[in-house]
C-alpha cells in the first residue's frame, strides 16, 4: 500500500469508533429515558396517595352496601359538595350540601354538560376535608372509578352512593366532598 492509500483509510477508523460510541451513549441514554418515563407513572401515584392531591380512587371491593348495619341516629353529619372542572364543560352538584346519619346510604347526583362540539374523555378525582374523614367515607358507586366519555354537547347525570363509616370521629360534623373534573390527556375524538 502506498502512503496515499494509507491515508484514506486511516482517517475512516477513529470516525467509524466514534460514531458506534456515539451511537452506543444514544442507545443507553434513550433507554434510561425510556424507563425514567416508565417509572414516572408509579411514582407519580405515590406520590399523590402520600400527599393526598389527585389521588385516583379505585374502586374499593370490600365496600359493600351496609346491609344489617345499625345507623347512628344519634350524630347527624352535614356533607358538603364541591365540584371544579378543568375543561371544556360545566360541572356541578345538584345538591351544595345534604345532612345524613353515619351508617345511613345516601346518594348524591353530579351533573355534567360538555359545552363543545366534540367528544372528550373525562376523569373525576375525589379529594375531601377534612383529610382524615376520607377513611371514613366510603363510596359504593361513583363516576370517580371510571373514566367518562362525553360526546358533543352532551350533558349526564352522574351518582355517587355513599354512607358515612360510624366510626367518624365525634368532632368532625362537616364533610366537604369535592371533584376535580378534567379531560384525560387533551386528546380530543372528532365528531362523527
Amino acid at each position: 500500500m502506498s502512503d496515499s492509500d494509507k491515508s484514506d483509510v486511516s482517517p475512516e477508523r477513529p470516525e467509524r469508533s466514534l460514531n458506534r460510541r456515539m451511537l452506543g451513549k444514544l442507545l443507553v441514554i434513550a433507554v434510561l429515558m425510556f424507563g425514567f418515563g416508565y417509572a414516572l407513572i408509579p411514582v407519580y401515584k405515590k406520590i399523590c396517595e402520600v400527599t393526598g392531591v389527585n389521588f385516583l380512587t379505585p374502586k374499593d371491593v370490600t365496600v359493600e352496601a351496609p346491609s344489617n348495619s345499625q345507623i347512628d341516629k344519634s350524630r347527624t353529619v352535614t356533607i358538603e359538595f364541591d365540584g371544579n372542572s378543568q375543561g371544556p364543560w360545566r360541572f356541578r352538584p345538584t345538591v351544595a350540601s345534604m345532612k345524613v346519619h353515619p351508617g345511613e346510604m345516601t346518594q348524591v347526583v353530579y351533573e355534567v354538560v360538555n359545552t363543545q362540539a366534540r367528544s372528550v374523555d373525562a376523569q373525576a378525582i375525589p379529594s375531601y376535608a377534612p383529610q382524615q374523614s376520607a377513611a371514613f367515607f366510603k363510596k359504593v358507586e361513583c363516576f370517580c372509578f371510571t373514566q367518562q366519555t362525553l360526546g358533543p354537547n352532551q350533558a349526564k347525570q352522574m351518582p355517587v352512593v355513599f354512607y358515612i363509616d360510624p366510626a367518624l370521629p365525634k368532632d368532625v360534623t362537616t364533610i366537604t366532598l369535592s371533584y376535580t373534573f378534567f379531560e384525560i390527556g387533551g386528546q380530543a375524538k372528532k365528531a362523527s
